[in-house]
């Protein structure tokens, strides 16, 4: 650093919410670590990380102020996903992060989409290193849109760490989907953190492993309770229909973040681990009943020109 720094090391965490959810999700449900990023443990990384630039002990770096941005739905909306929503902001208050929400504005497509999160992020943390006189800033963020509140940050002097990652994802559709941080926005802070590489490189260090949630007992072999695996010659539920107009079937198999239900009436569906509203995807397994609502892939068709359909919604009956 160009001015030493001694005493204690003031920490200011930024998050933009909408990234970390996805980046969280990853490891959850489609990376091999199959667990979720924990809070803590990224914070002490992050505290470890500080100590080493600043050349002082670890307990002299504090976090001192944290916050969260990201775009939300009604709870109408969400319906059963209220309650997970809830669990983490318990999750967030915990470890002291202010939360900063805006409700999501109805884009093309009839998709919802974050509008202003990345300028109100900005300011705030702009107009909070002013005041707060952080030493340190940790964005945790990816995209070139910062640059500008980087270059405005430098100039205060402060010290600003980038915590990111790259990864490959499944969407909602089945496509293989890219996330990059932005090369500029690396270039401009002063020290870069890639994530993805360190955990993959360092996986023995206490601070790496401290970085996910303990993982989950292997339930492999488990017969969960509501759902028992589809025997040869049982009753065949496949594309029956209940009281609420919702499919019944049983999955056919998962994979990496996604997965299909079993449906001879339209060759299988698709449903990603997003689409599932009453269970955790890492708990499902092939011949588990579900209840599930289907739509047309309008991007997708067999090779005989028929229709491919995937899920909306994903219910594990039991």
């Amino acid at each position: 650093m160009n001015n030493k720094l001694t005493d204690l090391v003031r920490i200011g965490i930024f998050y933009d919410g909408y990234y970390f959810f996805k980046v969280s999700n990853y490891y959850k449900y489609e990376h091999t670590k199959k667990s979720r990023i924990s809070i803590s443990g990224l914070h002490d990384f992050i505290r470890n990380e500080a100590a080493k630039i600043s050349g002082i002990d670890f307990k002299q770096c504090q976090i001192v102020d944290a916050h969260y941005f990201k775009g939300r739905s009604s709870a109408k909306e969400m319906g059963d996903k209220v309650q997970s929503e809830r669990s983490f902001e318990d999750i967030l208050m915990r470890e002291n992060i202010v939360t900063h929400y805006l409700p999501l504005r109805m884009g093309p497509y009839n998709t919802l989409h974050e509008k202003g999160i990345d300028v109100w992020l900005a300011l705030e943390a702009y107009e909070l290193a002013i005041y707060q006189r952080f030493d340190i800033i940790v964005l945790v963020v990816c995209d070139g849109d910062y640059v500008p509140l980087v270059r405005k940050l430098n100039t205060l002097g402060a010290h600003v760490m980038l915590i990111s990652w790259d990864f490959d994802y499944y969407n909602e559709q089945g496509k293989i989907e890219m996330t990059r941080t932005s090369q500029q926005l690396i270039d401009e802070v002063y020290y870069p953190v890639t994530m993805h590489q360190i955990i993959e490189m360092s996986s023995q260090n206490e601070f790496v492993r401290s970085l996910f949630v303990a993982d989950r007992e292997n339930y492999s072999n488990a017969v969960f309770p509501g759902s028992s695996p589809r025997q040869s010659g049982s009753v065949d539920t496949t594309h029956t229909e209940d009281s609420d107009g919702a499919l019944v079937s049983v999955i056919l198999s998962v994979k990496e973040g996604y997965g299909f239900i079993e449906d001879r009436t339209v060759n299988n569906i698709f449903f990603h681990y997003s689409t599932v509203d009453n269970a955790d995807f890492n708990d499902l397994r092939p011949g588990m009943r579900v209840r599930y609502f289907r739509e047309e892939d309008e991007e997708k068709t067999k090779s005989d020109g028929a229709p491919r359909y995937r899920a909306t919604r994903v219910l594990v009956d039991g």
